[in-house]
């Protein structure tokens, strides 16, 4: 039986434990420290164009990493953090895999809860994408985009599929039902209305005919494991493309080393969802 099943039975840690990832994985201020070191690195060798403004407020930013050719695939990536955490300096390296195999990549800051609601940063990362459809070219960035993001990230990738610039997504650990999200600690930043946890689940909505790829460490949390299981297999009902990709032995923090790596699972399979070879 999965957690969010037997929800109404928890008392208020049990709701909280199942959604605290950082708890779940002993070492991850370890994983944490390394990845924000190597993103400062990866910025400071790739620093041409950063810090690109596309709103009025702090964090509307992008950091942009083209490569020789304008017109070779751009990921987009869009840090996690359960939407209250972080900022897209300290993911940089994560995108090192396939731009070290020639994709342009990009990374777009939001701001974050309690300053602004979820609605509002969905909306953010919509402007930032209408941002890079205008100026990304001028910037060396004029190829097919694939959007993804990590944990809130994932859920962000999931709600911005429908933006006209967007080809295919990579959801990685996603959190795609929010109903149980606003009974946990979580909810005291993000103060999620009843409206918001209709209409910014993806489970509730409308999907979007393109590819989407979903992503989960073997070892997460369940309530991550089900939700990409379960949305991935709403949209294979309605015979939608992307593929359930489960990464063996992998937790919250370990999995997006397939990404950062060059030869990574979820590097390799990138060129997948836009129809190319992988490798």
């Amino acid at each position: 039986m999965r957690v969010t099943d037997r929800w109404g039975l928890l008392n208020q840690a049990e709701r909280d434990a199942a959604y605290n990832n950082s708890a779940a994985v002993a070492d991850s201020p370890v994983l944490n420290t390394a990845r924000e070191i190597a993103s400062a690195v990866f910025r400071a060798t790739n620093g041409l164009h950063l810090d690109l403004r596309y709103g009025e407020r702090a964090r509307n930013t992008w950091d942009l990493f083209p490569v020789a050719d304008p017109d070779a695939p751009c990921i987009v990536f869009i840090h996690g953090g359960y939407w209250q955490r972080n900022s897209k300096d300290q993911f940089a390296n994560l995108i090192a895999g396939p731009h070290a195999r020639g994709w342009a990549a990009a990374l777009p800051g939001y701001t974050l809860a309690p300053d602004a609601s979820l609605t509002e940063i969905v909306a953010e990362i919509h402007a930032a994408l209408d941002w890079l459809a205008a100026h990304g070219p001028a910037h060396g960035i004029n190829g097919p985009v694939v959007l993804s993001g990590w944990s809130a990230g994932g859920h962000l990738t999931a709600m911005c599929l429908g933006h006209p610039l967007v080809k295919a997504g990579l959801a990685i650990s996603g959190i795609f039902e929010l109903g149980p999200v606003r009974d946990t600690y979580l909810n005291d930043k993000l103060r999620l209305t009843e409206h918001e946890i209709v209409a910014l689940s993806p489970m509730r909505l409308p999907q979007v005919n393109k590819p989407l790829a979903f992503a989960f460490g073997t070892a997460e949390l369940p309530p991550l494991i089900s939700d990409s299981q379960d949305l991935h297999a709403l949209r294979s009902a309605a015979h939608l493309p992307g593929a359930l990709i489960p990464v063996p032995h992998a937790d919250h923090f370990t999995i997006v080393h397939e990404l950062r790596d060059q030869d990574g699972m979820l590097t390799r399979y990138l060129p997948l969802l836009l129809g190319r070879a992988g490798n």
